[in-house]
């Protein structure tokens, strides 16, 4: 197992538990990709994934 991530929103007597597992890293690399193709194409500045991904400023 490559990468095995859980969430869990609990409370009295509940919780909800949201679970995510990489077999590969490829999706891990793919996305390291986009990034660094996207941020060569900046000016100088601060990144984050939300700008790569085009998040910010969403309503």
């Amino acid at each position: 197992m490559v990468g095995d991530h859980t969430v869990i929103f609990a409370g009295p007597g509940e919780r909800i538990e949201m679970t995510h597992r990489a077999h590969s890293r490829n999706n891990f690399a793919r996305g390291a990709l986009l990034a660094a193709r996207w941020v060569a194409q900046q000016p100088p500045g601060l990144y984050d994934m939300m700008d790569v991904l085009n998040l910010k400023n969403r309503s």
